[in-house]
């Protein structure tokens, strides 16, 4: 038989290429992406994968036992007589301060309400609470004021809430990142309890990874997702659930965007089909950094490298290898680790390494470590950065090290037969009669306010702890000790 064409069917016409094995795999991936795309058309995967109840929240298991005020509050315990509670919840970003704020609305006879503490103003406080009357004494229904960065509320602002707490129109749930103790006014402080929520542990992120991609809600097993691949994303996560979900969302698409683009290649439809048509996409390491443009750095922060990669931090700056402090640096910024740890370290180094040859130089790494402490990262590597290169080329001393080692060495082996009585106390009543205080010279009365006088116990006279260098600025300090000690010991 001949078709339209003239030719005859048989084996001889191309096959059908939707009937392929590596076309029925495209379909496949390309059905899998559009899924992808639909649901991140109708929301982030951070919020389709927000808990619906206190038995999905990941993290924070100190304030959700059994019988918590939290789980009175999310099953509407608190709504009796008395009314409902309010609560403000501190910690870091990204461990569930929204989420407990949507659970505890879920409840019976419940409406939620978000205020952003940025955007409203005190009309808009007294607007939900007259509407929160209403609601409850005509409907019954119980108004849940979420209030993100409550924070950031004026005192006029946060007063205009006080009635409705007071009166118990709304269950508030108040969200801060800040130390509630000095952002919120006393007298709401006193109507709220106060929760505190820790970040979110490695095992907390990867769990929250593993059921988003297989939740129905999340990614539905349209991917799979590497072991190295969730390495990477829980440390970049940093204990933000929030950050770790949009992270996911962006490799999940790069990998299914990838794999649609190579069934449709030549070589694909090609293929003889021997491959698991139905097997999903697995993210690899290599989708989250080119959704992210992050290099994956190989870095355990509670491991070696946490450990090798500080320590060859602190010694390139000793060593006055700026280069390669800042690489360093650099190295411990892109793995995650946590920028008040490093600052800390750099504090520790300023005063052991650089000393009196640079006495500025501590003065920096306090600046530092309070400068990252308000504006946090990533602008807080530009702080870091500039403490860093400061410390690397500054002049070197470890003489104030070295002294206080050798004092606490002597005071641990005993030396040191007690305080001189010329220097001991004598403010108090009978301190005359026991000779305390007698002698004793007033520096600013003697010329240039040193005198001579004994100031150690008498089994350490003459002990120097303290030996300057010849670098930086401790050059003019040795010159100015040798005069100051000549003229304290009278030589």
């Amino acid at each position: 038989m001949e078709d339209l064409f003239g030719l005859e069917a048989s084996d001889d016409v191309p096959e059908d290429a939707g009937s392929s094995p590596a076309r029925a795999q495209a379909n496949d991936a390309a059905a899998r992406a559009a899924r992808a795309a639909r649901d991140a058309q109708r929301s982030p995967l951070a919020v389709r994968m927000r808990p619906r109840s206190l038995d999905e929240v990941v993290g924070q298991q100190h304030l959700l036992g059994r019988g918590s005020p939290l789980r009175q509050l999310a099953a509407g315990a608190s709504d009796g007589p008395t009314g409902p509670s309010s609560v403000i919840l501190w910690g870091p970003p990204g461990t569930g301060k929204t989420t407990l704020a949507h659970v505890v609305a879920r409840g019976p006879g419940r409406k939620f309400v978000e205020l952003s503490a940025i955007t409203a103003g005190v009309k808009d406080v007294r607007r939900v609470m007259d509407e929160a009357l209403t609601a409850r004494d005509l409907h019954r229904i119980t108004t849940v004021l979420f209030l993100d960065e409550i924070h950031r509320f004026t005192k006029a602002q946060q007063d205009a809430l006080l009635p409705g707490v007071e009166n118990r129109w709304v269950v508030l749930v108040a969200a801060t990142t800040e130390n509630p103790s000095f952002s919120v006014v006393s007298p709401l402080l006193s109507r709220s309890l106060l929760l505190t929520l820790q970040p979110l542990t490695e095992d907390d992120i990867r769990g929250l990874l593993v059921r988003a991609v297989t939740d129905p809600r999340g990614l539905g097993d349209a991917v799979a997702l590497s072991d190295d691949a969730a390495d990477h994303l829980v440390r970049l996560a940093g204990g933000d659930a929030r950050r770790a979900l949009t992270a996911l969302e962006a490799a999940a698409a790069v990998a299914l965007d990838e794999a649609v683009r190579a069934s449709e290649s030549p070589e694909a439809e090609e293929a003889d089909g021997t491959e698991d048509d139905g097997a999903p996409v697995t993210v690899e390491v290599r989708h989250a950094e080119k959704a992210l443009d992050v290099h994956a750095v190989r870095y355990d922060r509670q491991g070696d490298m946490h450990y090798d990669v500080i320590s060859a931090f602190i010694k390139s700056i000793r060593g006055s290898d700026v280069d390669a402090a800042l690489h360093y640096l650099a190295k411990m910024i892109e793995a995650g680790e946590d920028p008040r740890f490093i600052a800390r370290r750099i504090i520790i180094s300023a005063a052991e390494d650089i000393g009196m040859a640079d006495p500025t130089a501590l003065q920096t790494a306090v600046a530092a470590a309070q400068a990252v402490q308000l504006i946090g990262m990533p602008e807080g590597r530009i702080v870091l950065a500039e403490a860093v290169v400061h410390l690397a080329t500054a002049p070197k001393s470890n003489a104030s090290y070295m002294g206080i080692n050798a004092a606490i060495a002597d005071v641990r082996a005993g030396l040191g037969t007690g305080v001189p009585a010329h220097l001991r106390d004598s403010h108090y009543a009978g301190a005359g009669r026991l000779g305390h205080g007698a002698g004793y010279v007033y520096s600013h009365d003697a010329p240039h306010s040193v005198a001579q006088q004994q100031y150690p116990p008498d089994d350490l006279v003459g002990r120097d702890y303290y030996v300057p260098t010849g670098n930086g600025a401790e050059r003019d300090i040795a010159a100015r000790l040798e005069r100051l000690r000549s003229i304290i010991r009278g030589t």
